[in-house]
């Protein structure tokens, strides 16, 4: 049989991947991992080649209080709490502004539910940041904040989210959904947006012309039913809408989650394992290679090596450089800080790919195909904790405290 046939063959299977095959390919013994891995590098490289991309940008996560308490998360604080705080718009605009000082082309934005919040402060921060920073690309903010919006200003999410794109948002974080099965939602993060609820919003955007990224968190008590399940709604939704950009595995990071500490949900695991890392990115590239081909490493939750790994199992993007990172770093992930455009080139460039550097909505702004290695502003940045400080150093900071907030906002 000629290669040209077993890519035929390849594609009819591929046309008709089921979440029941899913379940299977997700189950395979550690002797078939190869061959997953081998067959979703084949699809990336015939799919999207042999460039990896990344993105220069910085997230801001400017409030770590939250109404919610999902099992999970070890990023939130409550509203009196010593370690809660809020960046006032100022701030966030300092930080944009540094960010495209420094080449950023996207800000990233997502926080906790602040209780006592203005229900149009998301609108509010897309206006300030598109009058300050035109050509900034705002990528904010995930559906659990929209819908938290539109129920505090009572109007309908169609509307909020078009109130959202006048402000200026160009992209929303497809983040909230960790497993799409309401039964796994229910335990790990009762009172949590809903499944329907995620894909409802996330579709409303994509027809008002707002694209998403999409992800998944796995490595908790999910099973692999669950998780092919997962992936063949976004299938789904990308063949109605057209509008995801790419999908992000993000492996849970247990080590100061609640759940994990209190141990109050029986078969909770500590994690994924390498083995499973490497096969939910190939699982991914297979089930969703036909309908959404950009599929992201996560080098805050499996550091840099692991991630080069995943760039033999289907991957083909890095991700972001990010400057500041909060919610994992709370969660015990040992990685988030800041990753430079060189250090992505040259881990790109040690397993045999070509660097790009990309835009939000993945148009390639920069072709990096030979050793040069230009220095970029980033690059030039010696300490960045120094420079753009860090969560731990943030959350005892008395300048943002947001019980200060809280209680002038109620006085006034």
């Amino acid at each position: 049989m000629t290669l040209s046939h077993l890519e035929k063959s390849l594609g009819e299977f591929l046309s008709s991947v089921t979440p029941s095959i899913g379940v299977v390919l997700d189950r395979a013994l550690a002797g078939d991992l190869l061959i997953i891995t081998a067959v979703a590098d084949h699809l990336r490289r015939k799919t999207v080649g042999d460039v990896v991309t990344y993105v220069v940008n910085r997230n801001v996560n400017f409030t770590n209080v939250c109404v919610k308490a999902c099992g999970f998360c070890a990023f939130s604080r409550g509203h009196l709490a010593e370690e809660g705080y809020f960046l006032p718009p100022e701030e966030i605009l300092r930080r944009a502004q540094e960010a495209c000082d420094l080449g950023a082309t996207e800000i990233c934005v997502q926080a906790g539910l602040a209780p006592g919040m203005d229900g149009w402060h998301y609108v509010k921060i897309c206006e300030a940041l598109k009058k300050a920073l035109p050509e900034l690309h705002i990528h904010g903010f995930s559906p659990e904040e929209v819908l938290y919006g539109s129920t505090l200003t009572g109007v309908p999410v169609r509307d909020y989210l078009g109130a959202l794109k006048e402000a200026g948002v160009g992209s929303l974080p497809g983040t909230s959904a960790e497993i799409l099965v309401d039964e796994v939602r229910h335990k790990i993060s009762p009172g949590r947006i809903s499944t329907a609820q995620w894909i409802e919003l996330i579709e409303s955007a994509h027809e008002l012309g707002i694209p998403t990224t999409s992800t998944i968190m796995y490595g908790h008590i999910e099973n692999s039913h669950d998780k092919a399940v997962h992936l063949n709604i976004l299938r789904e939704i990308q063949k109605r809408t057209g509008g995801i950009t790419e999908f992000v595995p993000l492996s849970f990071v247990f080590e100061e989650a609640p759940i994990h500490y209190r141990k109050s949900i029986p078969g909770l695991r500590s994690g994924a394992t390498g083995a499973e890392v490497m096969k939910m990115y190939a699982v991914s590239r297979i089930m969703l290679n036909n309908s959404i081909p950009n599929l992201q490493v996560s080098w805050v939750k499996e550091g840099p090596k692991l991630s080069q790994l995943g760039l033999m199992a289907g991957a083909n993007d890095f991700g972001g450089t990010l400057m500041n990172e909060s919610i994992s770093t709370a969660a015990g992930a040992g990685y988030g800080q800041l990753m430079k455009p060189s250090q992505f080139r040259r881990l790109i460039r040690e397993m045999g790919r070509i660097p790009g550097e990309r835009t939000t909505t993945y148009q390639k702004a920069k072709l990096f195909d030979s050793e040069e290695n230009p220095v970029d502003l980033l690059d030039g940045v010696e300490d960045p904790e120094q420079r753009f400080g860090s969560y731990h150093q943030l959350i005892k900071l008395r300048d943002y405290r947001f019980k200060d907030f809280y209680r002038a906002r109620k006085d006034s």
